[in-house]
């Protein structure tokens, strides 16, 4: 992980999901991969994960959470993202797909562990 500051409020979240067909689940993972350990180094990045589905091995999800919009838009711009991209782009076959970023305007810690006795 990096050595920036994981206190940092989260002010940009994305979500995503990735349904690939099964023949290109492994070039999905090999062009994700790189991109995900730098995009956790970089300044900015609260947090940033991809995983694989519980359920089903050909689907994908993306967590991201971002400091700010300089953070994010530096992120989106990395050659990082920009090969990562144009791998999945021209090799894999995207079965379904759904990618929402939110800008967040209220924040409320959630830490149900209170109810357990």
């Amino acid at each position: 992980m990096a050595d920036h500051d994981k206190t940092l409020p989260t002010q940009i979240l994305v979500s995503a999901y990735y349904r690939v067909h099964p023949d290109d689940r492994d070039a999905f993972i090999a062009a994700v991969v790189p991109e995900m350990t730098a995009a956790q180094k970089m300044p900015g990045c609260i947090y940033y994960a991809f995983a694989q589905d519980l359920t089903d091995p050909n689907t994908f999800h993306l967590l991201e959470g971002w400091a700010d919009q300089e953070a994010y838009e530096h992120h989106e711009n990395a050659e990082s993202f920009l090969t990562a991209l144009s791998t999945v782009v021209k090799t894999v076959r995207i079965l379904d797909r759904q990618g929402i970023r939110y800008d967040v305007g209220k924040m409320h810690i959630d830490d149900p562990r209170g109810k357990v006795a």
